[in-house]
């Protein structure tokens, strides 16, 4: 949505739209114009045709909108802290366990002010995993760390964990190193 926002501003057409209109979250422009059916006097608008890139859509036609693939232990405040991820896999390949271990976790900084830790959320463009297995480690009595298991119990849910873990890794500069 920010690109397509900063794209949209710098449009040449810009300086005849409004400032962006958001009503939960949707962000929308709205063309000052004259009608002979509207009281309304504004500014007429002619736009050129204007040759826009097509949003990525799926196989149900329905569009995609881009999101960057984040963690988060508090619902809308992402983790800035990388973590190290360990993979584990059944022999038979039907079930796995991912193993996020995270070293000074930023949440820690910001958890008094926003919220208490409420789970583990994956997002991404196709949507939220999530778990509930969340330990913090202390030492000295001080926050030290996180460590949180996320379990995948089918085929399908690997899958989805795995591209999930390719955007995450393309957007954080990770590396998969087998052993």
């Amino acid at each position: 949505m920010a690109t397509l926002h900063s794209l949209a501003l710098a449009s040449p057409v810009s300086h005849h739209l409004q400032q962006p209109r958001s009503s939960s979250g949707i962000v929308s422009w709205a063309a000052v114009h004259r009608s002979a059916k509207s009281l309304f006097n504004g500014l007429p608008l002619h736009l050129p045709r204007l040759r826009v890139a097509p949003l990525r859509q799926n196989s149900h036609g329905s569009i995609i909108m881009m999101v960057k693939p984040t963690i988060q232990f508090i619902q809308g405040t992402d983790e800035q802290t990388v973590p190290d991820v360990r993979l584990t896999k059944s022999r038979d390949g039907t079930n796995g366990m991912a193993i996020f271990r995270f070293d000074q976790p930023s949440v820690f900084d910001s958890s008094g002010e926003v919220g208490d830790i409420t789970g583990f959320y994956m997002i991404d463009e196709e949507g939220v995993l999530q778990s509930v297995d969340v330990n913090a480690k202390f030492v000295n009595g001080k926050p030290a760390g996180i460590e949180a298991k996320y379990v995948m119990r089918t085929p399908r849910d690997w899958d989805r964990f795995m591209r999930f873990m390719e955007r995450y890794s393309d957007a954080n500069g990770l590396q998969f190193i087998k052993k």
